[in-house]
């Protein structure tokens, strides 16, 4: 099968390329040709055998660019040009959408409906972009989770000057939400994969994807079976015996201040942190706070594995955490919030618990009670390590997404 994977960046980024680089490997494994459109950038590592892709675009240059910002974002025919290139040169099976709005617009899903409507389009959503103008739920200016915008009241976005806090560029995005639900553009796609429950439940007030959403939660690679001596000793020797962990994003829409201020109260257990953010400082002067920075590998997993218990007190609607899943199958129970699609991943009392997301007070009693509680903490790790296998491996994701590409039992992949 030929495969054509689209995203706005073709170089390591975020969550989106991670998942885009990990798919493609795999299925080239299984023996499918893989080729790739975005924009063209210095540190691009997969591409086309066209050597087709559209300009980079920085929305926070000058000059020419910042002038033809608005005009890039709505609708591009410079996005289509380039496609079409690519289209008629690979003439793939199936053209899998990843992040596509804005740099790439989906003024590409028009093209490759036009070019061959037996072409199967497959959208694996990162975010809720399709229903919310700034992606996320939320206003980023007072942090109030917000559904305004689902069933298409888009000038709240506007209104709200939900992107950048900018009323130009949040009344762009209100714009490009309007045109592509008047155009009915979505209506194209076949299948759109959610990878969460709640998810699908948001993307399903938009009337174009009602009926065409599917769940499966994000995949897991196979752990590398780290082993001390792999591990450098600044790492271990930073390391108390026992220690709460926090790893990720240091910003505010994860829950950083309500965890900061729940570390306070319990000035006697130890709190590491691995990651890198916006409440970095805050997290340096926390007196029973160690701070590893940013980690990944085999050091990250040494730390995961070794803490009593991982928190994950994010306030804005996450669909599917990699780092909840990944706790977990390092044998670490989880404390979250009960936002978004996070309880779908736990089992409440048994491989963690779940608080009321900006709830200091309930996150530090439930981290208290966990912590000083060494049998409860042993009897859930041994829940996560057996109930790891509900989560999907990158051979069973595959394998499921190959039955959505051919069109087979697509309801129950």
């Amino acid at each position: 099968m030929r495969i054509l994977i689209v995203n706005k960046f073709l170089y390591p980024n975020g969550g989106s390329e991670t998942y885009i680089f990990s798919l493609g490997k795999q299925l080239e494994r299984m023996g499918h040709e893989v080729q790739y459109f975005g924009m063209e950038h210095e540190g691009r590592i997969v591409g086309n055998r066209a050597g087709s892709y559209t300009e980079d675009m920085n929305f926070h240059g000058s000059g020419i660019q910042k002038l033809l910002y608005p005009f890039q974002i709505l609708y591009s025919r410079d996005a289509r040009r380039k496609i079409r290139v690519v289209l008629e040169d690979f003439r793939p099976d199936v053209v899998h959408l990843n992040n596509i709005n804005f740099q790439i617009t989906p003024s590409v899903i028009d093209e490759i409906h036009s070019f061959d409507p037996k072409i199967r389009i497959v959208y694996t959503a990162h975010d809720y972009q399709w229903v919310c103008p700034n992606h996320t739920l939320r206003i980023p200016e007072t942090g109030e989770l917000c559904q305004k915008c689902i069933d298409g009241a888009c000038q709240n976005c506007r209104q709200n000057r939900c992107i950048h806090n900018s009323r130009l560029r949040s009344t762009l995005g209100t714009m490009e939400a309007q045109l592509y639900r008047r155009r009915h553009t979505y209506r194209q796609v076949d299948t759109i994969i959610c990878p969460s429950n709640f998810m699908k439940g948001m993307l399903e007030h938009h009337p174009d994807l009602a009926g065409r959403c599917i769940v499966m939660h994000n995949f897991l690679e196979t752990p590398s079976g780290s082993k001390i001596s792999s591990v450098s000793d600044r790492i271990r020797k930073k390391l108390p015996e026992r220690y709460v962990l926090y790893f990720g994003r240091f910003d505010e829409e994860k829950g950083m201040k309500t965890l900061l201020a729940c570390a306070g109260k319990l000035s006697g257990i130890p709190f590491v942190f691995a990651g890198k953010g916006q409440e970095e400082a805050a997290v340096n002067t926390l007196p029973n706070g160690i701070n590893l920075g940013f980690l990944r590998g085999d050091e990250l997993t040494y730390v995961i594995s070794h803490a009593e218990v991982s928190v994950y007190p994010s306030e804005w609607y996450e669909n599917c955490p990699f780092s909840v899943m990944e706790s977990q199958m390092y044998g670490t129970p989880v404390i979250a919030s009960d936002i978004g699609g996070i309880p779908e991943l736990i089992e409440d009392g048994r491989t963690g618990f779940l608080f009321k997301a900006g709830d200091a007070e309930e996150l530090a009693q439930t981290i208290d009670k966990v912590f000083h509680d060494e049998a409860m903490c042993c009897r859930m790790s041994g829940e996560c390590l057996q109930q790891a296998g509900r989560f999907l491996s990158l051979e069973d994701y595959t394998a499921r997404l190959m039955r959505i590409y051919q069109g087979v039992d697509e309801k129950h992949a």
